[in-house]
């Protein structure tokens, strides 16, 4: 097990990276919301209204906090509307993300200091705090941020919104490739990148009705068309046409653009960006076996040959105790044997 205190603003931003959202048909006829994301040392998975994080511990153990969730959209139905769902089932699952990610970053420090005192796990919870907080910044002025400072500073297209906004663009797509590559040099990067594999493998096992089985979810693809790689580069793609709309209205209406207004009228849009990219998504699903859908789905599965690796079996295990603990079934210790061993575990 690696530790985590030096890298842990590096896992928060890369593990939103990877942050995946899919569908699974349930046996009632209604799409149930099946997610997952790799923590440190492990895997979150939601399964309709439940919510788990199995963990490796130092020690070899699989430790595993289960929550229930009742998502926004069940308790107040006009969150269902198109465009909104998205934004709003995204925030939701970054929430859930980042509780899971301090779950697992509180286990490995548990691990590397067993002998905490309350008063230090007081400290450790508000640095934790601090760190999601930077990490967040942090992300937004990578991706968001320094592309339009560039684009400003570099190019004489400011005026311009639709060539602007693609050399912006096409920066922030360089960037967020860089910075993908960047991370799949760091050993304990990599690591999370193999649950990022062992999350889809277990994912794939599934949706295919193949039984959770290590035997089985070894044999699924590594790749899902639905992760949130794949989302971030449509995100990112969604942006170009949305702020290039948004900045000939404010030029029309408001006269020259500096670069302090695209700020104050880019940034507020993210959530809108991402809910018109979600709704892009979801019609390319229902469409994924055509030539359409199949190219909108190729750079996202392209680019999860960086931020997904082979897993090895203890983490498949490790993926596989989340799975069963969101579906109901807690990983007792004969279910781990049997999943081991290769013998199927039941999900019903």
């Amino acid at each position: 097990m690696q530790s985590a205190g030096g890298f842990l603003p590096t896992i928060y931003v890369s593990s939103f990276i990877n942050l995946g959202v899919t569908r699974l048909q349930a046996q009632n006829s209604n799409p149930t919301l099946l997610g997952g994301q790799a923590v440190i040392e492990g895997v979150m998975m939601r399964f309709g209204g439940s919510v788990a994080t199995a963990v490796r511990r130092a020690d070899g153990t699989i430790a595993v906090k289960k929550e229930k969730y009742t998502p926004l959209a069940e308790r107040h139905t006009w969150l269902t509307l198109p465009i909104l769902r998205g934004a709003v089932g995204l925030v939701e699952m970054l929430g859930i993300g980042v509780r899971a990610l301090n779950y697992s970053a509180e286990v490995a420090l548990l691990d590397a200091e067993p002998q905490r005192t309350r008063d230090s796990e007081g400290r450790r919870s508000v640095a934790l705090g601090l760190t999601v907080a930077i990490s967040l910044v942090a992300g937004v002025a990578l991706f968001f941020v320094a592309p339009l400072y560039i684009a400003t500073e570099a190019f004489t297209v400011d005026q311009q919104p639709l060539l602007f906004n693609l050399l912006a663009g096409g920066i922030r797509v360089v960037i967020f490739i860089s910075y993908l590559l960047f991370l799949s040099m760091m050993k304990d990067v990599n690591r999370l990148f193999q649950y990022h594999g062992a999350e889809h493998k277990t994912v794939f096992a599934m949706e295919k009705g193949r039984g959770l089985a290590i035997a089985s979810c070894r044999t699924q693809s590594r790749f899902h068309p639905r992760c949130g790689t794949s989302f971030l580069l449509v995100v990112l793609v969604v942006a170009i046409v949305l702020f290039a709309v948004l900045d000939g209205f404010v030029i029309a209406q408001f006269g020259p653009l500096t670069l302090g207004v695209r700020l104050l009228t880019h940034l507020p849009l993210i959530p809108l960006v991402m809910g018109v990219a979600y709704e892009f998504i979801r019609f390319s699903a229902r469409h994924s076996t055509s030539v359409f859908g199949r190219l909108v789905i190729a750079p996202g599965l392209w680019l999860q040959r960086i931020t997904t690796r082979e897993p090895d079996n203890a983490q498949l295990e490790v993926a596989i105790a989340a799975l069963r603990a969101a579906l109901g079934n807690e990983p007792t210790e004969e279910a781990i044997e049997q999943a081991v061993t290769g013998q199927a575990i039941s999900v019903n």
